[in-house]
């Protein structure tokens, strides 16, 4: 047997291989992953980057799971050793066949081919899960925006758009909330960002733009943004000291979701013209959907567009 895996071996260094940056956004479901990295990919063009859900990974489909005894936020809910080696794969540019979960409808639909394009993003409710899954990994981001937001988001998104009643949304939200605490909060401790969108003030305002929250851990190097953070832009971002969980003191960029548009594109295009693209700024970049935006949202893409880049740069 010894020599057979010195012949795979040696076969395997014949393959031709290449680094593809990768993004993680982990974090809890409707948090916001598919509109960020929605953003992301528009903003470079599907002939350059692509993404996939991790959730596709699901060993169920809707039907089957009402027997079942656990959510798709347990482990045991997903085939994650096939997500760890598909990751790997991606991360030295090699194809993979990509299970596909239909989030509509609840039904798992026949696999596709997909290949790995200059960078890929990679989204869901478990890319942070393992040691291996987290060193595919360039950049790492989890979403934790407070809890009655994202309940309220997952309210809207699954009677919108998957054929939910609020009750059911409600109830099921219930009946995941163990799970989740135990399986995918845990991740956040693992990512080099920390995203968080809400309010500043304790009373939600339906009328006052979210602003975001990116917590910097040093795990990897951030831009230096030293000379954006000034008296004319503080009404857009202003970066201040705090502790994370484990009481360690981290920085954390704070954009304001009420900055005037002006002060705010000109924290944009400061930033953008940083990633050396010789492109106009992307519209796509703060889109939630057709008719609403997001200050906050479109300066948090590209930070983390400023990372991918410079993740392909060495």
């Amino acid at each position: 047997m010894p020599h057979r895996l010195a012949m795979i071996e040696r076969a395997n260094r014949n393959t031709e291989r290449r680094h593809v940056p990768m993004l993680a956004i982990a974090g809890d479901s409707a948090v916001g992953k598919t509109t960020l990295t929605r953003g992301l990919v528009e903003a470079l063009g599907v002939e350059n980057i692509n993404s996939f859900c991790t959730d596709d990974y699901h060993r169920y489909d809707r039907i089957e799971r009402k027997a079942l005894p656990f959510t798709p936020l347990h482990p045991d809910c997903n085939y994650l050793q096939i997500m760890e080696q598909h990751l790997q794969m991606l991360a030295m540019g090699q194809p993979i066949l990509k299970p596909i979960y239909d989030h509509h409808h609840g039904t798992l639909e026949r696999p596709f081919l997909f290949e790995p394009k200059n960078f890929v993003v990679v989204e869901g409710l478990f890319p942070l899960w393992s040691k291996l899954s987290r060193a595919c990994f360039d950049v790492t981001v989890f979403l934790d925006p407070p809890e009655p937001i994202r309940r309220k988001w997952k309210v809207q998104r699954d009677v919108s758009q998957r054929g939910y009643t609020e009750e059911q949304v409600l109830a099921d939200l219930d009946k995941r909330e163990p799970e989740s605490i135990a399986y995918i909060r845990p991740q956040r401790a693992y990512a080099d960002i920390v995203m968080s969108f809400g309010q500043r003030s304790s009373v939600e305002d339906p009328d006052v733009p979210l602003s975001v929250s990116i917590l910097l851990r040093p795990t990897i190097d951030h831009p230096d943004l030293s000379d954006l953070l000034s008296s004319d832009t503080r009404e857009a971002i202003h970066l201040k000291l705090m502790r994370d969980d484990d009481g360690k003191p981290v920085d954390v960029l704070h954009i304001h979701g009420a900055a005037p548009a002006e002060v705010a594109l000109e924290v944009k295009n400061a930033i953008w013209s940083r990633l050396g693209i010789d492109e106009p700024l992307p519209s796509s970049l703060g889109k939630i959907s057709d008719d609403k935006r997001s200050e906050p949202l479109a300066i948090a893409q590209l930070y983390l567009l400023y990372h991918l880049l410079a993740a392909a740069n060495g």
